[in-house]
């Protein structure tokens, strides 16, 4: 019998609305960084609170910006009806699907 390992991330990337601390407390426990920009408010009362409110999260800004141009370009893959809706049912239909859809969004001037 063979035991299966499961894989750590060594990087995530998320939006504001995973900024909680709770979400940054369970990824810096399991030494996993993280990218996740802090809302206005929770910025607000973290300065309010002076010493006790803890430091600055850290945000790679290049690393952000990355991630935003992944989800705009996956948006932009849903345009097409049939790889929003997933009407496939074998996997590699599916794929052909979204390659198709990236082949038209490569040639679109």
């Amino acid at each position: 019998m063979t035991c299966q390992r499961t894989t750590r991330p060594g990087h995530v990337s998320g939006d504001k609305a995973y900024s909680s601390r709770r979400n940054r407390r369970y990824l810096r426990r399991r030494r996993i960084k993280h990218t996740i920009p802090e809302p206005k408010d929770q910025r607000a009362n973290r300065r309010r609170r002076g010493s006790t409110g803890g430091r600055p999260a850290g945000f790679g800004r290049d690393r952000y910006r990355r991630r935003n141009k992944a989800e705009r370009t996956i948006n932009r893959l849903k345009n097409s009806r049939a790889v929003a809706t997933r009407y496939d049912k074998r996997a590699y239909v599916f794929y052909g699907t979204v390659t198709a859809a990236a082949v038209r969004l490569w040639l679109r001037p």
